[in-house]
């Protein structure tokens, strides 16, 4: 359901990006006076001067051309200076940050939540949680080629490069839920390298704040608890790690609390136990050139897993 939101940099929901649609609106109507002068000068130039030009008459039109330059000058100098305000505004560090970790990989995102306390430690992958009203710290970089973290309703796009990290900053200012994506081309499946950023009342952050960090959730049925096994006696492991099991891999999402996310694959399919399953079957098919091969299990053992990590709410 969330992959139907719309992006939209002029409907702001945030300091950040209020700011950005701010200059926009202000850059757009002092570049339609712009227009209008230059155009208007032209043609009154070519109604007015059909026939040669008197001395006077070409003194008169050097005047206003003049005239021209100088006001577009100044403009562009306004354009200059609201642009250097816009920008130390936004790279002005906020007080009380959140600080998150998100790295990009292809073609997914790492998230890892780093508060001072053991408690407000949490890692997950292309969901975003932050507190309405408070902002939130992005430290960015990215585990292999450049990638582009950007939140058109939150904030600007910012470049993810290899060994240098980048530190920037949004905001939310009502809850909803915010599209994300990756704004630069960083190979096969870059159009299927989207988030989300859900904006949450405080309460309710610190409410999924502490159910993230919790171990994974207990099997409550046989199926569940066969699904479990079949997961940790298979490849999942090398790659996926499950907090509160022998699964510890580090080189894929983490799967702890898979089944509290709304979408797998980064942003590519609403998690579904149907979805989990045609994704573990073979991930080629819905995302080709994805780093996650297809994985040698029979259909019983695939239905089990996918019960198994629907469950990891």
């Amino acid at each position: 359901m969330y992959a139907l939101l719309l992006q939209n940099v002029l409907e702001p929901a945030g300091p950040q990006a209020g700011r950005v649609s701010h200059l926009y609106w202000f850059i757009f109507w002092i570049t339609t006076v712009m227009y209008v002068l230059v155009i208007g000068a032209m043609l009154w130039s070519f109604i007015r001067h059909r026939r040669e030009a008197t001395a006077a008459e070409e003194k008169r039109v050097t005047t206003l051309v003049g005239g021209m330059v100088g006001i577009v000058t100044v403009l562009l100098l306004i354009i200059l200076a609201a642009s250097s305000v816009t920008g130390h505004n936004i790279a002005t560090p906020p007080q009380g940050p959140v600080d998150i970790l998100v790295r990009g990989n292809q073609w997914w995102w790492y998230v890892e939540y780093q508060g001072g306390k053991a408690s407000d430690h949490v890692v997950t992958a292309n969901e975003i949680h932050i507190p309405v009203g408070r902002p939130a710290r992005i430290h960015l970089d990215t585990s292999d080629v450049i990638h582009s973290f950007w939140v058109p309703n939150l904030a600007g796009k910012l470049d993810a490069i290899p060994n240098h990290r980048n530190v920037f900053w949004l905001q939310a200012d009502k809850p909803g839920v915010y599209p994300g994506e990756c704004a630069e081309f960083c190979g096969f499946q870059h159009a299927h390298m989207r988030f989300f950023v859900f904006a949450d009342p405080p309460d309710k952050f610190a409410a999924w704040l502490g159910q993230q960090n919790a171990p994974s959730r207990v099997p409550q049925t046989d199926e569940q608890e066969r699904g479990r096994q079949t997961f940790l006696n298979g490849p999942c492991v090398v790659c996926h790690q499950i907090r509160g099991t022998d699964a510890h891999g580090n080189v894929a999402p983490d799967l702890t609390h898979i089944g509290s996310r709304t979408t797998i694959a980064s942003g590519t399919l609403p998690l579904t136990r149907g979805n989990l399953a045609g994704w573990i079957i073979d991930p080629q098919r819905i995302k080709p050139g994805t780093h996650m091969p297809g994985m040698n299990l029979s259909s019983d053992e695939v239905q089990l897993i996918a019960a198994y990590l629907e469950s990891l709410k």
